[in-house]
């Protein structure tokens, strides 16, 4: 049975898109490389927009322009610990815009396993990072978004 970490975890994360692409996290772990959206967890004391911000600065090196909430939602994230450990999850998606002429590059203070900041294919969002069905669908079809969206419990995290 895997325990549950007594306390919960909330985090930012940013949705950009440019051209078709999503700017993306490149991160390796050992053989094996995974996808990740810029951002993570907040502070005591930092509001999620600071949290936002900051996480943008230390991994893809500039803020985030013309943001707004688009997406909450919750999960339970495995720790690869022995015994297993999982850390209750709530996510805040922003969709913004990066500066005008900006070129992906590691920020000031990027994740432990970050090695890239790269533009990744729009329409591989699902299978890139396990973005949720609903919103990567609208995304996809140009659909508007909701000003906020909370989807509930999500099955699985992959970042």
């Amino acid at each position: 049975m895997t325990e549950l970490l007594p306390a919960i975890r909330n985090a930012a994360r940013a949705l950009i898109i440019q051209d078709s692409a999503v700017l993306l996290l490149k991160k390796q772990y050992g053989d094996v490389i995974r996808y990740a959206l810029p951002g993570g967890g907040q502070d005591v004391g930092e509001t999620i927009e600071e949290a936002l911000q900051r996480e943008c600065l230390e991994e893809i090196g500039c803020r985030l322009e013309d943001y707004r909430l688009i997406h909450v939602a919750e999960h339970f994230k495995a720790r690869p610990t022995d015994p297993p450990v999982s850390r209750h999850m709530v996510e805040f998606i922003f969709t913004g815009a990066v500066e005008p002429g900006y070129q992906p590059a590691n920020g000031s203070k990027p994740d432990r396993h970050q090695v890239d900041v790269v533009w990744g294919e729009l329409f591989r969002l699902q299978t890139l990072i396990g973005f949720p069905d609903v919103l990567a669908e609208r995304i996809l079809l140009g659909q508007a978004l909701p000003a906020h969206c909370y989807l509930g419990l999500l099955p699985v995290s992959r970042t």
